[in-house]
């Protein structure tokens, strides 16, 4: 693990070495010499660098390079058994342990032969400990039994020893410069894609080997065809003895304040059989285990697989604003719970995996929203508060059926379902002023809503590869229904002043809301694949789709009081909606050696019928779209490359913005449509460099995405002299919105320390474009960002991680120049644990966020929020533990976040979970194998 170090130490200072030695006559006491070269063309090799260290200690002897003709001398060693190390970045490492010493002062090595990591058959060994790093391909393979841990640690304490790993207090895991989205176990998903529910809760001491691979999709992986779909993930492989047995947890916790947590968790294996179960139920935050999946279970889009095109169904229910993802507003309170299973059988030629989820989650709250409507002549400020409850209900069920039917074809069953009960109550009040105080509008509006929505899927995929290597083809079929059904009240009262600060009008609004929409979508994609030669294939595919949505909106006026009988045609509708789809594409994939490139393009055609019934009036659409693609990847090494991609993309305006059903749930904010609009065109690239030395877990990367707009889909915003706002859509024909973002990092092992040691830099924002009262207004947002980390980990006396930087943000609109949002900040998150005598250990993480006064808003915010826990574990195993914890420790938790959102820039104030204790007792059982 050290030679990493001293070859970084010896091209430092490898000029000046080579020039002093070149000078001399061997004349030293102890000297060695040789000559590098190519172990197959023998050609002399130059600017290798040549490293002696001490074979006991590795204590560094000396270093030098080779000259133009590959000849290396390096003297003034000292006698004993050492070790030569031979090192370029091209071949693999060279090592020779030799003794020097009274009868054998100067050795001559003759040729040493280097072999080419690309002719390199055999896996590449990393570390000086033969078993802990190899590479295999573009894989990284980690021995656990390497690293040392405590007893009853989890795979996350494993996983913070390992080089160009990184997690934080949350559980995010960060690979070799990349977040990681998926943790497979024995090469299987668990629980779907929730990476914590394997790493917090699978024992360490189960884990043979830790895999870091970019994986294809299943096609690629099958038929050999590289498609450009990868995905960094972790692999965690089982010792063979610990895949038949059980483990799991219980753990429970009463806290201050009427804080409670409960949570239990069992996981039985069986050879290829694996079976989990969990439940969780508590108001502390935790809502579950990867229960925030919002899009799987509420998705209203439908993305035809290979095909890359996406049809919006129109759809949506106006009250469905709940996604049932806690984001640290208000108060939650959580059941949920889940069962998972997956085997393989029949060779592995057959396999199931299946998830089940069910839960529940309240959320109580309130909030405080500040924010200015920037005007070409004025400024309106608003002040709103809200009074919320949420209670949602959800159950799904997902899985997928594997055959390999032969050896050249396979078949994959997928198949997913969902129920949802939503029940929400939004109390709101608000007003707002002009940019000299003066009243123009108070309102009070209450929105309570009682919905159900079902989601039935199934997709089926068959890959079959050809006689000729690289031919093969795939056939796609899917289809999706989804029935949403909803009742609720709105209820709404507004005064409108005048400039003499009395009421001038008031708007009031009682009406029962019936809505019942459906979906149905059916799409299919057919994929060719022929190879042109060893390195060159092209991809051919064709996809169509059709789509059907019905939606029905009510809204009823009160005959009397309780008595919601008389229809307001304004605010009800009835539309019906079809769509057909053909795309065409192709693409060329080259692949050789260091180099892979991918270009092509794929064309379609959508055609919208959309017909109201209960005006008769119809609406056709018919649009073509146009996708190029161009990715490029070299490989400058095992573990460095280089990434380009360029990816074009028509932009379809949505239904909404064409015909959009009038909804008046917010009176002072009403939208209207425009049939005119024409697509826009994304423009979207991105550069990557990737660095990773796994021996000293030097981690460099560069990574910028850049966005374009053309022809843009903006928004059209007229408010009047009463702050009411009609919001429409139109093009902005010659403006070109954009989004940048750019990060810079740097990390490093500090072997002398034992410690990691990072830098980053960064900017992201965004330019944005809209009319406001018929005027454009550029509204321009950008962050810098720069940053430092440190973290160490010594197992069982102490762990620590920490990061802190300044940022600085211009955000402004053109229409209000003298009036920005500009300011700097800073942010700091660590976390530390410390292992003490009787089995005791402490717990601690903070994370402090500033934010300076602005020429909008006047008043700094800054919060430190800290949490800790002494922790006591009892048994041999330490497997049960006794907790007191703090949440808040200092009170500080105060809900807060700035919003700029087109000429709108925003504060938001929330109640949110601040200081409680706890006391928590936590039971991990284990019976699994038999202990080595």
């Amino acid at each position: 693990m050290k030679i990493y170090l001293l070859v970084l130490i010896s091209l430092v200072f490898s000029k000046l070495s080579f020039s002093q030695q070149v000078s001399k006559d061997i004349t030293s006491s102890y000297s060695i010499q040789g000559t590098v070269i190519d172990t197959v063309d023998k050609a002399k090799l130059k600017n290798c660098t040549i490293v002696v260290i001490s074979a006991q200690d590795s204590i560094l002897q000396g270093f030098t390079r080779t000259n133009l003709a590959g000849r290396f001398i390096l003297q003034d060693l000292n006698p004993g058994k050492l070790t030569m190390i031979v090192y370029s970045s091209d071949y693999a490492e060279f090592r020779q342990t030799f003794v020097i010493d009274s009868n054998n002062r100067n050795i001559d090595f003759g040729s040493v032969s280097l072999v080419l990591k690309t002719h390199l058959l055999q896996e590449v060994i990393i570390s000086g400990n033969v078993s802990q790093i190899k590479i295999k391909g573009d894989t990284t393979e980690y021995n656990a039994g390497s690293f040392k841990i405590q007893p009853n640690a989890k795979v996350e304490d494993l996983l913070k020893q390992l080089p160009g790993i990184q997690i934080d207090k949350d559980g995010k895991i960060t690979a070799q410069g990349v977040k990681i989205n998926r943790v497979l176990v024995d090469g299987e998903e668990f629980f779907g894609d929730d990476p914590t529910l394997v790493t917090r809760n699978l024992r360490a001491d189960m884990i043979d080997k830790v895999q870091i691979f970019d994986k294809t999709s299943d096609q690629a992986a099958f038929t050999g065809v590289n498609d450009g779909k990868k995905e960094k993930t972790i692999n965690v492989k089982l010792k063979d003895d610990k895949k038949n047995g059980y483990f799991g947890k219980i753990d429970g916790g009463i806290g201050t304040d009427g804080y409670f947590r409960g949570q239990a968790l069992f996981n039985k294996f069986k050879e290829k059989q694996k079976f989990s179960i969990y439940s969780i139920l508590g108001n502390d935050g935790v809502t579950g285990l990867g229960w925030q999946d919002n899009a799987k279970y509420a998705s209203s889009t439908v993305d035809l697989s290979e095909a890359g095109m996406i049809i919006h169904l129109g759809g949506g229910d106006e009250f469905d604003n709940d996604n049932g993802r806690y984001n640290g507003q208000g108060i939650p309170l959580a059941k949920t719970g889940g069962v998972h299973y997956d085997n393989k059988w029949k060779d592995d030629k057959q396999s199931i995996n299946v998830d089940y989820k069910i839960g529940s989650i309240i959320i109580k709250g309130n909030s405080s929203i500040i924010s200015d409507n920037n005007l070409p002549e004025n400024t309106l400020k608003s002040i709103s508060d809200q009074n919320s409850y949420q209670n949602l209900f959800k159950q799904k069920l997902n899985g997928v059926y594997k055959l390999q039917l032969d050896s050249t074809s396979i078949l994959k069953v997928g198949f997913s379902g969902f129920l949802k009960h939503t029940k929400s109550n939004d109390d709101y009040t608000s007003q707002t002023t002009d940019q000299l105080g003066g009243l123009l509008n108070n309102s009070r509006r209450e929105v309570t809503n009682n919905g159900k929505q079902n989601n039935y899927s199934t997709d089926l995929l068959f890959t079959k590869r050809l006689r000729k290597a690289g031919r093969s083809y795939t056939i796609y079929l899917g289809q999706s229904f989804d029935e949403n059904n909803s009742t609720g009240f709105l209820k709404s009262g507004i005064n409108f002043y005048n400039d003499k600060g009395t009421v001038d009008s008031v708007q009031n609004i009682d009406q029962f809301k019936v809505n019942n929409l459906k979906n149905l979508t059916v799409n299919s994609n057919l994929t060719y694949s022929e190879p042109l030669s060893k390195s060159l294939s092209i991809l051919l595919n064709y996809s169509f789709a059709y789509g059907s949505s019905n939606s029905s909106r009510e809204s009823f006026n009160p005959l009397s009081a309780g008595r919601y009988t008389i229809l307001d045609t304004l605010y009800s509708n009835d539309f019906k909606l079809k769509q057909f789809s053909n795309q065409a594409g192709a693409a060329l994939n080259y692949n050789k050696n260091k180099t892979s490139l991918n270009i092509g393009t794929k064309v379609g055609n959508v055609n919208f019928q959309q017909l109201n019934n209960f005006s008769g009036t119809k609406l056709d659409k018919n649009y073509t779209i146009w996708i190029p693609q161009a990715n490029a990847q070299y490989r400058l090494s095992q573990h460095s490359a280089l990434r380009l991609n360029y990816n074009g993309n028509t932009v379809l305006p949505t239904i909404s913005q064409l015909q959009p059903v009038r909804i008046n749930l917010d009176p002072l904010n009403v939208t209207v449509g425009n049939p005119g609009l024409t697509p826009a065109f994304d423009h979207r690239l991105f550069f990557g460099y990737n660095s990773f030395t796994p021996s000293n877990g030097q981690l460099i990367g560069v990574f910028a995405n850049y966005t374009i707009t053309t022809n843009p889909i903006v928004n059209d915003l007229r408010t009047d002299t009463n702050g009411k706002s009609i919001i429409g859509s139109l093009n902005l024909g010659g403006k070109m919105p954009s989004n940048i973002n750019f990060n810079i990092f740097y990390d490093r092992k500090i072997k002398p320390l034992d410690l990691s040691a990072g830098i980053n830099l960064g900017v992201n924002g965004n330019t944005y474009y809209n009319l406001t009262n018929g005027e454009i207004n550029i509204t321009k947002s950008y962050t810098y960002t720069g940053q430092l980390r440190f973290s160490k980990t010594v197992p069982e006396k102490y762990d620590f991680n920490f990061s802190l930087g300044p940022t600085f943000t211009v955000s402004g609109s053109s229409l209000q120049p003298n009036l920005s949002n500009s300011g700097n900040g800073f942010l700091g998150n660590g976390s530390f644990v410390i292992y003490l005598p009787w089995k005791f250990q402490f717990y601690s993480d903070a994370s402090y966020q500033y934010n300076s006064k602005t020429e909008v808003f006047d008043q700094t915010f800054s919060r430190l929020i800290v949490n800790s826990s002494v922790n006591k574990t009892f048994l041999k195993e330490r497997n049960l533990k006794l907790s007191l914890s703090v949440n808040d420790l200092l009170n500080q938790n105060n809900g807060f976040n700035r919003v700029v959102n087109g000429n709108f820039i925003s504060q938001n104030n929330f109640i949110t979970i601040r200081r409680f204790f706890m006391f928590s007792l936590t039971y991990d059982f284990n019976k699994v194998g038999v202990s080595k």
